[in-house]
């Protein structure tokens, strides 16, 4: 199967990276050769990751590399049976590739979005093809993560569904459906939750490592919601959160002002080497 992938980041690279290890032809797509080869260098480290950890060996890294094919030309795109985007969570940003895609691609590519908490719905208003256009939102890591968040929208037909549930079992992780709404399921829980934990700290209730080890150690969560919040960005926490607050204009979803400060100070988390916590690269 040939599959395009358009946004080289971090998302972009992982969702590579998995479909290049069951035998598809990658071809992974962003504006910049720089930007294509530190992705490609990514993926070659995490499959070396992968390799010390006997859960792949070498041959399968040298032949999983070779279906990877870096391009910055979206035209390239137009033979593939399906096509992720994977690009920043702008609904503009997002709709223009779709828009591309859509004069490009031949009439059976199926469409997914990456998307954590934009409208599958309305993205679909934005093709010709709406009952192709689908939400296939994986986890970060993506390597390690088994589960995608399904996402159909108003106009996805069960076909689409259904090949994008097939394929997901067919590169070993977990597809669950969901339909459409702002923040989907994961998100719909997952912001609050940050947020609740931001408004902990403003108000002092706990520190920091408390906060986080008190959600680990009684909730059994892996990751502190704070630590979590750095790993995501603080700035991508706040946009879903504004989606959500806009979405059931509902206070509940009103980003905490501590997050909201501490993106006008460019602590965005782990990206930027401070956020709730400092990191060294």
């Amino acid at each position: 199967m040939i599959i395009g992938i358009v946004g080289a980041g971090t998302m972009g690279n992982g969702i590579a990276h998995i479909f290049s290890l069951y035998d598809n032809k990658v071809f992974l797509v962003d504006i910049s050769m720089d930007v294509l080869y530190n992705s490609y260098s990514m993926i070659k480290e995490n499959m070396n990751r992968q390799c010390k950890k006997s859960i792949i060996n070498n041959q399968k890294m040298t032949e999983s590399l070779k279906n990877i094919h870096l391009s910055t030309e979206i035209k390239d795109l137009k033979d593939c049976d399906l096509v992720i985007e994977a690009v920043k969570e702008d609904f503009e940003i997002k709709s223009n590739v779709f828009k591309k895609l859509d004069i490009i691609c031949k009439k059976e590519t199926i469409f997914a979005s990456n998307t954590s908490s934009i409208s599958i719905t309305k993205l679909g208003e934005k093709v010709s093809r709406p009952k192709q256009l689908i939400g296939m939102h994986f986890m970060n890591p993506v390597p390690i993560m088994k589960l995608i968040e399904v996402i159909n929208g108003e106009k996805t037909s069960e076909k689409t569904c259904n090949f994008i549930m097939e394929l997901s079992n067919k590169i070993d992780k977990i597809p669950v459906q969901c339909n459409d709404s702002p923040g989907f399921v994961s998100n719909r829980i997952l912001m609050p939750m940050i947020n609740e934990a931001a408004y902990c700290l403003m108000e002092k209730v706990g520190k920091v490592e408390d906060i986080d080890s008190i959600m680990k150690l009684g909730m059994g969560h892996p990751m502190g919601p704070l630590k979590l919040a750095d790993l995501i960005g603080i700035d991508v926490c706040v946009y879903i959160l504004n989606i959500l607050y806009d979405g059931f204009n509902d206070a509940k979803y009103k980003a905490c002002p501590l997050l909201v400060d501490m993106i006008k100070d460019n602590k965005l988390g782990k990206k930027t080497k401070e956020g709730f916590y400092s990191y060294e690269f």
